[in-house]
């Protein structure tokens, strides 16, 4: 879904949840069909050429593997990128920064599983150009219909916002004005957003999980309906808020990774082809032709 229309802004603001987040859950992205998650630790890993798909897959599965044998009751999900540079993203949800300290610290006397995850971790670094990692904070009043069904979703749209110093008050009244706006309209818009805690300042992350990229053909679709909920005068004031507050945005589109990620057993339950597919099976061998008998 897009919070702004590029047509409004110039710029492509598909949005997100989410993640969205991403992403979200989150014990995983949408914390479990309650709505997104309060705490939202992201980890951005940049994978080198050549070394995503089906190798950063198999490094990948050795965390999950490692998280599913503890049992572990913390979950997360891994996005894809489809825009930009190759990367990850991996999106774990807490409902307070006290139960990610929890987390955090049962890990850690957990000789064996921080055992696997170092291991893990050494092979999993020679895949990669660098890894970052950000906490965010859910902001309730920017989001528009979080979207918490993460179970069917397959993309997220995340589109980050810079925020110009000193300038919160025109941020808090654009987006206002454009949750207003779909409300008016009607759109299908939906979206999370969450505020940067650790990690950067003055950003804010919009996710929006999508069940397929025919929801973002429907988004482009309503932006002649969120310009005539605007209207001309609405234009003006969303473009001058705009030039306000705005010191840089960028959106991107990803996919979910099944293969890289620690889903909760009821999305599990909910799409099981998705998130846990049988392993392929390798063809049966052809039975050997009958050894012709020589002639007499």
């Amino acid at each position: 879904m897009k919070i702004i229309s590029p047509v409004l802004l110039g710029l492509s603001l598909a949005v997100v949840g989410s993640s969205f987040a991403a992403s979200q859950e989150m014990q995983s992205m949408p914390n479990e069909m309650h709505g997104p998650p309060k705490v939202l630790q992201v980890t951005r890993e940049f994978v080198k050429p050549g070394k995503a798909g089906a190798l950063h897959d198999a490094s990948e599965s050795k965390f999950v593997a490692a998280m599913a044998k503890a049992n572990w009751p913390t979950h997360y999900f891994a996005l894809n990128s489809l825009s930009g540079k190759s990367r990850a993203l991996y999106l774990t949800g807490y409902p307070s920064f006290k139960a990610w300290e929890d987390d955090f610290m049962a890990t850690m006397k957990n000789k064996a599983l921080s055992a696997e995850l170092d291991k893990a971790s050494v092979a999993d670094g020679e895949l990669l150009e660098g890894i970052d990692q950000f906490v965010f904070t859910y902001n309730e009043e920017m989001s528009y219909g979080p979207n918490p069904d993460i179970a069917h979703a397959r993309l997220m749209e995340i589109t980050s916002f810079h925020i110009k110093p000193g300038h919160a008050k025109e941020w808090h009244e654009l987006v206002k004005l454009v949750i207003e706006t779909h409300k008016k309209a009607g759109t299908s818009a939906h979206w999370a957003t969450y505020e940067i805690a650790y990690g950067g300042d003055n950003e804010y992350v919009a996710f929006s999980p999508d069940k397929s990229m025919a929801e973002i053909d429907t988004a482009f679709a309503e932006d002649k309906q969120f310009h005539d909920a605007l209207g001309e005068e609405g234009m003006r004031k969303l473009r001058e808020l705009e030039a306000d507050c705005i010191d840089s945005s960028d959106s991107e589109l990803f996919a979910f990774n099944p293969a890289q990620s620690y889903p909760h057993e009821e999305w599990v339950k909910e799409d099981p082809g998705f998130w846990k597919p049988k392993p392929m099976m390798a063809p049966a061998a052809k039975p050997a032709p009958a050894a012709k008998k020589p002639s007499m």
